[in-house]
């Protein structure tokens, strides 16, 4: 019995795409003393039965429950306090050198962590993404297929009329946009209102260059080759690359602070682990 059951193991892990078995071991190493988030409130699922109350509805009376004693008992609903978690991945040129293979790993290791906790994930900003939510532990496979046929689309995500209200929301990119931009979509999303989480995810050369000598840099998004005859004034230490990639780090965490949002840096060389756990927290994952 127990070897057909390794089998049936072994069987279920081979049909499941590498990164969806990569974010269970990550969700699942995260998920230790971590639990979702119920209480009492408003909700399809039942939570608890209760003593009456002076001051409620006689129609919140459970008469079955009642009736099999002497005290009347009212049935309360379980409250999540995010029916939804909306989730997006930038997929566009920039996203290089392994940056968008962590954001997608991310992306998938936060909804097995929310699917456990019996929250809902949905993925959006694209025109392919299913204006569905997906629930369950059952609904990370089906997630990951969903994030493949994602191509990410060009820009920052907006809001369309779909999405739910009163949510959250986690954007995983390099952020390389104008800080403008950045600040368009986080206002434009916070005014639903959602209330998010940035995550900016980069390369270790991206955060400390090291070039040297005569280097032609060519443009992911389609812009222009340049040609840098001494890259060494440019990117080494203390120099305007490394100057300007802090002050728009800092800008973009601005806008997220603004919006009541967060923005949580990620190296591509760093454990996932470490920034899961950082990312569930700013979710309010552990409250």
């Amino acid at each position: 019995m127990a070897h057909q059951a390794a089998l049936r193991a072994e069987a279920l892990g081979a049909a499941l795409p590498p990164l969806v078995v990569q974010a269970e071991r990550v969700a699942s190493t995260v998920m230790q003393g971590i639990h979702g988030r119920r209480r009492s409130g408003q909700g399809d699922a039942f939570w608890q039965f209760r003593p009456f109350l002076p001051g409620d509805a006689v129609s919140r009376v459970d008469w079955r429950q009642s009736a099999k004693g002497d005290r009347l008992f009212v049935r309360e609903t379980e409250w999540e306090a995010a029916q939804t978690v909306l989730l997006w991945r930038d997929a566009s040129a920039s996203m290089h050198e392994g940056k968008r293979e962590r954001a997608e790993l991310l992306l998938l290791a936060l909804s097995g962590l929310l699917l456990r906790g019996g929250e809902r994930v949905r993925l959006f900003g694209d025109a392919a993404a299913p204006r569905r939510s997906f629930a369950g532990r059952s609904g990370l496979p089906a997630l990951a297929q969903a994030l493949g046929a994602v191509t990410g689309g060009a820009g920052l995500p907006v809001p369309d009329p779909s999405l739910p209200r009163h949510g959250r929301c986690v954007l995983f990119s390099d952020f390389y946009t104008p800080v403008e931009e950045v600040r368009r979509a986080v206002a434009a999303l916070a005014g639903l209102p959602l209330r998010g989480v940035l995550v900016q995810v980069v390369a270790p050369g991206e955060e400390e260059p090291a070039l040297q000598g005569r280097v032609l840099l060519s443009g992911m998004e389609g812009e222009q080759p340049v040609l840098v005859a001494n890259a060494g004034p440019v990117f080494g230490a203390g120099q305007p690359f490394r100057h300007w990639f802090a002050a728009h780090r800092a800008a973009c965490a601005d806008v997220a602070r603004a919006a009541g949002w967060t923005l949580l840096a990620h190296r591509t060389d760093h454990r996932p682990e470490t920034a899961l756990m950082a990312l569930y927290q700013a979710l309010g994952g552990d409250d």
